[in-house]
């Protein structure tokens, strides 16, 4: 790839996000900028839609409506707060026990959806308040709802997950399901780790213990929606269906569950499908530019160039994993978690698979580091919700992020250079 190329391509997408374009169309328009700098006007245009539909082209994909229409069905079925009420007597004795079952209550939810955006608006909207009552600075509930909701992307079933196996040309998404669950797990508990010291610091009060009836209760109401993670999940690994087609199963078990809960009504599903509708539109028009952009680079080579870079640096693993982590970050801060996994994975993943990486191992590392940049401006989406659901400005939020961004990022190192803790469960089940 010539350096002017590169140029184009990064210049012009940095400038068309500066003045405001939607990152999908800013996508789609710098890599016609680049193609028009090595062919006629006419064949690029051509050669871009061709590749934009060609990459939504994909079996696989069809899995992403269909997990986003369980998710806004969960978000509205009064699954959140069976969820809530479960994570409540399980850790809201614990000193910062509220903010414990913010955490635990995202990680089910999330688990269950596979939506951090579900997430961090039903579980936000439930405990904001309740913490507010118990003492919790509105700042900080809102801080712990919106890193917690990260762990619905890592956590299966997993939109973006479904995407990195896309992108990367085939890895088994059952794999990267199983291989999402501990690292998920870890970076809960570092999350509640930092919520417990703050909740002493603070001298935040403790729930009540509660009785064993209380328990048994509790979890007898949470059971149905627990029991979707064993059918999505456990009739993926078994073999019974696909990825898609658990996606089917989970929109029919979800419907029914909700009219059985009496929190929605066939007159509610016209609201609920425009709404899921619209939020696949967004995911797919990013989707089909952000694989144009890759088959752009691919074009012009810009792979190769970069793993000739990277290991000119080093051939050390230590240090490449490192370097790739730390471009992550910056990426994550500017962009969508869709986008960069479709964008850069074919860029990082020869650099990382001549080093001997499993690309399930990285694909767990790269939405896992993607996921902080949820959390920070100017393009966190989860950030935004957070704060509009909790009804906190965003300079108000910075101060309590902070720890909880390093244990993130802590999790995000012990994963990265722990490979067995994201592969153990896939070399378990023999994926």
């Amino acid at each position: 790839m010539e350096l002017y190329e590169i140029l184009t391509l990064t210049i012009s997408f940095i400038v068309l996000l500066a003045i405001g374009v939607p990152i999908a169309y800013s996508i789609g328009i710098a890599s016609v900028i680049t193609l028009v700098a090595s062919m006629d006007s006419l064949p690029a245009v051509t050669t871009m839609a061709q590749r934009m539909a060609t990459g939504l082209d994909s079996f696989s994909l069809l899995a992403i409506p269909f997990f986003v229409l369980a998710g806004q069905l969960m978000n509205r079925g009064g699954i959140a707060a069976r969820l809530v009420d479960f994570a409540k007597v399980l850790v809201g004795m614990f000193p910062g026990g509220l903010a414990f079952v913010n955490i635990l209550a995202c990680i089910l939810f999330g688990a269950i959806s596979g939506s951090a955006a579900a997430a961090a608006s039903a579980i936000g909207g439930f405990m904001g308040q309740r913490m507010e009552k118990e003492g919790y600075s509105k700042s900080f509930s809102a801080a712990v709802n919106i890193t917690s909701a990260t762990t619905g992307l890592i956590i299966p079933p997993s939109n973006v997950l479904i995407v990195y196996s896309l992108a990367s040309g085939g890895v088994s998404i059952a794999a990267l399901f199983l291989a999402g669950y501990i690292p998920g797990i870890i970076m809960g508990v570092s999350l509640m780790a930092v919520a417990a010291f703050y909740a002493h610091k603070k001298k935040y009060p403790t729930g009540e213990v509660p009785t064993f009836k209380e328990i048994v209760k509790k979890f007898l109401d949470a059971i149905p929606s627990l029991f979707l993670l064993f059918v999505v999940i456990g009739g993926i690994v078994a073999g019974v269906f696909t990825a898609t087609e658990a996606s089917a199963v989970a929109v029919l078990y979800t419907f029914v569950l909700a009219l059985v809960y009496k929190e929605i009504k066939i007159k509610d599903m016209s609201k609920i499908l425009l709404d899921s509708v619209s939020t696949t539109a967004i995911v797919m028009l990013l989707i089909a530019t952000s694989m144009g952009m890759s088959w752009v680079m691919s074009y012009e080579s810009l792979p190769q160039a970069v793993t000739e870079v990277i290991l000119s640096v080093s051939d050390n693993k230590i240090i490449v994993l490192l370097l790739i982590n730390l471009i992550l970050l910056f990426v994550g801060i500017f962009m969508d978690i869709t986008p960069a996994v479709l964008v850069f994975t074919p860029i990082f993943l020869p650099v990382v698979t001549n080093l001997g990486m499993d690309p399930t191992h990285f694909g767990i590392m790269m939405v896992l580091n993607l996921c902080i940049g949820l959390c920070t401006p100017p393009v966190g989406s989860l950030l935004f919700i957070g704060c509009s659901v909790s009804n906190v400005s965003i300079g108000q939020m910075i101060k309590p992020l902070m720890p909880l961004f390093i244990a993130m990022i802590i999790s995000l190192m012990v994963v990265t250079y722990l490979p067995e803790l994201s592969l153990w469960l896939p070399n378990l089940f023999g994926l």
